[in-house]
């Protein structure tokens, strides 16, 4: 059946799960909302939801270096108690987390983030190329709206694939451990200095090196 906006935002309501969550329970459950709260608090979505709404001061800030000092990474990630951000699991998952940002390059956590101004600027660039690409204007609109969400998939770091598990988002991951650990987490800032960044040099895939490290 079809899945309307009205139906995800109900869900989203009741659980406090993000949107695509909700839309998948929906789509998996076939708009049963019951059914879909149900699927919900099995994957350990809605209780991590109702987690997010509580104070996490505590923490690491994380570091990563790679290549032998071409990449560098620090990372702010936080948890509720002293006692969880000792937790091996979390610890494990902050490294993993300046991995990722290492080799995936985010430019903001989150998408609210994002300047309006970056956001219509891409926009405007997005439509040119539809249009170059022979599509008409009110084609091209439409075509922007699904651009802009790849985009925010690539510079977005919840919204990147995880390193270590592609099907997975790093926000579904995040997820998993704030059910795993039963606290809230935040990642809160990080900051990714690349050497020679800004000056003209050979071409390098870091991302892959990366990877590399982690199998």
């Amino acid at each position: 059946m079809s899945i309307s906006a009205s139906m995800v935002k109900d869900l989203r309501d009741r659980t406090g799960a993000g949107m695509m969550d909700c839309k998948k329970a929906l789509v998996e459950t076939n708009g049963d909302i019951e059914k879909a709260i149900e699927y919900l608090r099995e994957k350990g979505i809605a209780k991590a939801a109702n987690k997010s709404g509580r104070i996490a001061s505590e923490g690491i800030v994380e570091s990563y270096i790679h290549g032998g000092g071409r990449i560098g990474v620090l990372v702010e990630v936080n948890i509720e108690t002293d006692f969880a951000a000792k937790n091996e699991d979390f610890r494990a998952f902050v490294k993993d987390i300046a991995m990722q940002i290492a080799a995936m390059n985010p430019q903001y956590v989150r998408r609210e983030e994002v300047p309006a101004d970056i956001i219509e600027k891409e926009k405007e660039i997005l439509k040119v190329q539809a249009i170059n690409e022979g599509k008409p204007e009110h084609i091209a609109e439409k075509m922007v709206n699904g651009r802009i969400e790849k985009y925010y998939n690539e510079i977005c770091l919840l919204e990147q694939p995880f390193i270590k598990e592609n099907d997975k988002t790093v926000e579904q991951v995040l997820k998993e451990k704030i059910s795993t650990i039963g606290e809230n987490i935040n990642i809160r800032r990080f900051a990714r200095f690349e050497m020679g960044e800004g000056i003209e040099k050979k071409e390098e895939n870091f991302a892959d090196e990366v990877m590399k490290q982690i199998k």
